[in-house]
Order: C-alpha cells, then sequence, then structure tokens
C-alpha cells in the first residue's frame, strides 16, 4: 500500500456502524485477504483430504496392490507439503493483515485526534483512547486471519461431505445434515457473549478513566485527604468489571466445552454409521477408516469456525468504540482560509467583560481557580463563549489560525519525552532558547542535568521537581514567541524569590505582544500593565495593582496572603 494512500473522511458512511469499518478493513486489504482465504482453503483442505489417502492406501494394502499403496503414499506426503505450504503461508497472510489493520486504526484515530487538538480530551475520554491503542486494535488485527481460517474451515467442511457423498449417500448426508445443527447449537451463546463482552469493554474504559484522573491528580488528592473516597470508588468499578468479566467467563468457558461436546456427537454418529454400512458391505475397510478419519478431523474446522466467529464478535465490539471515536466531529472551522487580522489585535471576553489589549501584560484576578482555568480556557478557544480577536468572533477563524495565534498554557501541559532542546524550542537557536530559559528562571535546571540541553527528558519529566517542570513549560511557552500567550498560574510552584525575578524578565520579554496571566500572587499582579478583577464571572474592577488594593477590599483580600 503506498504511503500517501489517502485515507476515506471519517465522517463517510461506511465508517459509521462497526459492521462497515469491518467490511472497509478488509477492502482495504482485499489483496491479503483473499490470499489469506485461498491459503486458509489450501491448509484446511490438505488435511481434510488426508484420510482419503489413508483410506485408499488401507484398500490397497487389502488388495495387495503395490503400485495403488506407493501412489497412494505419494499422495499423503503430497497432502502434508500442501498443508505445510498453506499453513505457513496463511500464517504470513495473517501476520500483514494483522499489522495492515492495526495500521490502518491508528492512522485514523490519530488523525481524528489531530483534528480534534485540544478538544480531544473534552469530547472523547481518556480512556476510551487508551483502550482503543491497547486492547481494541489487537481485536480488530485478528479479524483478517479469523476470517481467512474460518473461510477455509467452512470450505473444507464442504470438500468433506462432498467426498463422504460421493463415497456413500448416507455417511455424506449425516455430515451435511449434522454440520448445520451442530453450529446452530452454538449460535445462542454468541448473542450473549457480544452483550457481555461489550458491557465489559464500557466497564474497562470507565476503569481506566478513574484510574488516569486518580494519577494525575494525586497530589491534590492527598492534599485534600481524598485518597480513601477516590479508592473506594475505584474498588467499587473494579469490582463490577471483575464481575462483567466473570460473565464473559461463563460465556467463553461453555463455548470450549460445546466446540469439542458437539463435534464429538458426529465423530460417534458417523463411525457408528460406517462401522454398520461396513459390515453389511456397503462401503470397504478403507472407506471406514476414512469415514472415522473425516469425523475426527471435523472437529477441528469446527471448532476453528466457532473461533473465528468469537474474534469477529471481539473484533465488532472493538470497531464500535473506534467508530465512536471516529464520529466525533472535528472543529467546523479547520483547514478554512486564513482570516485577515488587523495589526493590533485586542483579545474581548464578552462573558466577563475581559479585554485583554495588544502588546500589553494583563492580569487576572478571580475568586476560584476553576474560574481563572475556564476564562483561559474560552480565550484559547478550548471552551465555547463569545471572545473576539481583532473584533472578528474567534469561533470563525480557522482553528489553525488560532493555534498559532494563541497559546495557553496550564500545569497539566505535557513535559514530553525526548531531547529537551528539541522539547522546548525546535528550531530556536542556542540563543533565543538561552534568553528563555533566563526569563522562566530555569537556567539553574538546564545546568544541573548531565548533559544539558541535549539531555534527554522523561515523560512529564518525572525526574524533576513540579516547580522545576513548571519553569520549563513557562521556558517552552516564551520561546514559542506566539502573538497572544495566556499563563495560568505560571509561577505557583516556586519561591517568592524566584517568583519575583521571573515576572519581572517575563514583562521584559513580552514587551510589544499580548499576555494574559491567570494569576492572585501578588509578584505578578505588581508587574501587570492592567489587573482585571473578576466576582461570578463578571469584571469588577480594573486597573493596577496597588491601585485596586487600595480602592477595592475585596480585591485586596483576594490577593494578600495575610489577608488584609
Amino acid at each position: 500500500m503506498p504511503r500517501n494512500d489517502p485515507l476515506p473522511d471519517t465522517g463517510e458512511p461506511d465508517l459509521r456502524s462497526p459492521r462497515r469499518y469491518l467490511l472497509w478493513l478488509l477492502r482495504r486489504q482485499a489483496g491479503t485477504a483473499t490470499l489469506g482465504v485461498f491459503w486458509g482453503c489450501l491448509w484446511m483442505a490438505g488435511m481434510g483430504l488426508t484420510p482419503l489417502a489413508v483410506g485408499g492406501a488401507i484398500d490397497a494394502i487389502g488388495d495387495k496392490d503395490t503400485g495403488g499403496l506407493l501412489a497412494w503414499t505419494g499422495v499423503v506426503l503430497g497432502l502434508a507439503l500442501v498443508t505445510t505450504a498453506g499453513s505457513v503461508l496463511r500464517h504470513r497472510c495473517d501476520t500483514v493483515g494483522r499489522l495492515k489493520a492495526n495500521y490502518l486504526t491508528v492512522r485514523l484515530v490519530v488523525r481524528q485526534a489531530v483534528s480534534l487538538g485540544g478538544g480531544l480530551r473534552d469530547r472523547v475520554a481518556d480512556g476510551d483512547m487508551v483502550t482503543v491503542g491497547t486492547a481494541d486494535i489487537s481485536r480488530i488485527g485478528a479479524l483478517p486471519g479469523a476470517v481467512a481460517r474460518g473461510a477455509g474451515s467452512a470450505v473444507t467442511i464442504v470438500v468433506v461431505a462432498v467426498v463422504l457423498l460421493s463415497t456413500s449417500l448416507p455417511l455424506g448426508l449425516l455430515v451435511l445434515l449434522g454440520v448445520p445443527v451442530l453450529l446452530a447449537g452454538t449460535g445462542p451463546l454468541l448473542r450473549p457473549l457480544h452483550r457481555r463482552v461489550g458491557r465489559y469493554r464500557e466497564l474497562e474504559g470507565e476503569l481506566t478513566r478513574r484510574a488516569s484522573d486518580i494519577v494525575a491528580g494525586l497530589r491534590v488528592l492527598r492534599g485534600i485527604g481524598g485518597e480513601q473516597a477516590f479508592w473506594g470508588r475505584y474498588r467499587a468499578d473494579s469490582q463490577r468489571l471483575r464481575q462483567a468479566g466473570v460473565e464473559v467467563a461463563e460465556v467463553e468457558s461453555v463455548l470450549p466445552a460445546a466446540e469439542i461436546l458437539l463435534p464429538g456427537v458426529l465423530v460417534v454418529a458417523v463411525v457408528w454409521a460406517g462401522a454398520r454400512l461396513a459390515l453389511a458391505g456397503d462401503i470397504s475397510p478403507g472407506d471406514l477408516v476414512a469415514a472415522y478419519g473425516y469425523a475426527a478431523f471435523l472437529m477441528l474446522p469446527m471448532r476453528t469456525v466457532t473461533s473465528a466467529v468469537q474474534v469477529i464478535v471481539g473484533a465488532n465490539v472493538a470497531a464500535g468504540r473506534v467508530v465512536r471515536v471516529l464520529a466525533v466531529a472535528p472543529d467546523p472551522t479547520a483547514g478554512t482560509a486564513p482570516a485577515v487580522l488587523p495589526e493590533a489585535p485586542d483579545l474581548v471576553d464578552a462573558a466577563t467583560g475581559l479585554t485583554a489589549r495588544h502588546g500589553r501584560l494583563t492580569a487576572v484576578v478571580s475568586a476560584t481557580p476553576e474560574e481563572n482555568a475556564e476564562i483561559a480556557e474560552r480565550l484559547g478557544r478550548y471552551r465555547e463563549g463569545v471572545v473576539t480577536l481583532g473584533g472578528l468572533p474567534l469561533d470563525t477563524l480557522p482553528v489553525e489560525q488560532v493555534r498559532r495565534h494563541i497559546l495557553v498554557v496550564r500545569n497539566s501541559d505535557t513535559l514530553f519525552s525526548g531531547v529537551l532542546r528539541d522539547e522546548l524550542a525546535a528550531g530556536r537557536s542556542d540563543e533565543e532558547l538561552a534568553a528563555a530559559l533566563h526569563t522562566a528562571g530555569a537556567e539553574d535546571i538546564v545546568e544541573a542535568l548531565p548533559d544539558g540541553l541535549g539531555s534527554v527528558l522523561t515523560e512529564q519529566g518525572s525526574t524533576l521537581s513540579g516547580g522545576q517542570r513548571q519553569r520549563l513549560r513557562l521556558a517552552r511557552a516564551v520561546a514559542s514567541g506566539t502573538p497572544v500567550l495566556v499563563l495560568v498560574d505560571p509561577t505557583s510552584a516556586v519561591d517568592a524569590l524566584t517568583e519575583a525575578g521571573v515576572a519581572r524578565r517575563l514583562r521584559r520579554a513580552r514587551a510589544g505582544r499580548t499576555t494574559v496571566v491567570m494569576s492572585s500572587s501578588p509578584l505578578l499582579l505588581d508587574q501587570a500593565d492592567e489587573v482585571a478583577f473578576v466576582v461570578d464571572g463578571k469584571v469588577v474592577g480594573t486597573g493596577a495593582h496597588r491601585d485596586l488594593v487600595v480602592r477595592n477590599p475585596q480585591y485586596a483580600g483576594a490577593v494578600l496572603r495575610d489577608g488584609t
């Protein structure tokens, strides 16, 4: 498949249901799937026809026909070679098909994640994304191999029935009628299996989401003493998942038993009927041995068909989760032509009445951190709201243009693993990067690392302290040089001395560009050109920090650490 082979839009009707999605995956690798089915049929047919050759050899021995014995021996060896070649080549197609299905699924999901951008976590649960990227792609990848094995088994059952019909009409009819009856016997187990597997996958995703939330907020939970409450919820969800797993296992444990019991009944029936026919002289001893071999062999293709159906059920459940992710509509402005902005655009939030003037450092003080975060998300168009940039509604601008123009930095933002220089500012000169590190007061962090900027940063900067990670995020933001920078509590994890230096340097570094700082730190507020005080979602006062402290007691109580 060419590397630049275009994928259909996620809104295509063929990707709107799990069944159509799985059919689309098979169509996308029709050549590999067809070869897999062919080799699967050859693999099974080679094994299925071996009893015929063995029976012929036995009759040749009974007739003392050396030439016939040699010929049938050659047929047995030939069928063994065919079976081996079919097995190897089918397995190769199975591997290629699994990798292709995994790749196509991952490619679609990743493209969808990129198109959703910052809105991904608000619209798709973390647990769903984790489950899609781990368990679901494995189940979907198993589909091509299951189809090949199932098709080969079905064809072999038909071939064996035809051979039996040519040998003995009663034995052939017994197989032709018995196999559908036995397959129908496993049918009632498949519907509850599908339902229970679906329920199990939903609970698995919920538990993964709760675990992600607990890990992300562990420090906060410890600070407020909420570990036990969340532990209790996690344990309750875990027990629900365990019970759902037991319910799935109840059905899955019956299926293997049915796979052995039901074909066993057919084997007994065929051997019994064949023995009576042999005693009556209607078939030869070789035909009787062949009939027993067929009946014993049929357990394998029937079990394979049942197993393939289970894989298809699991793939269908997994595809349902993938389809739900793909069904999330991306931002309607994505890919549209960028708008022409004024030379000095102001950023205005109509909900609060906040105006961040171009080229100035504006600080926002709210009663709660949640309110600060909500305003920041509106300003960055991560949350719905009436926000304008240079008089143009933010939600009408292309989302790519908004992301290039406005950068929102939160303390939950990820520090990716990799070389520190690339993580902070790929493509920037060392001088620019050094200036950004100086602004954020992060030079000591780099100096302490063994290879400086060439050091490899672990995921989320796990080897660094909270304050160090915060300063590195700020350095990354400053180095971006974005026209509008929105910072949410950028110095909450550093000491007062460091915070004072960062505040002074940030003002100088961002001169001529728009900066909005969500904070109640007096050290930061004192450096702002203008402070906006928000109460109950509305700006109730603006001005310099020191003026607001004097003339607004409520503001003074919110920002002065001594409460005066």
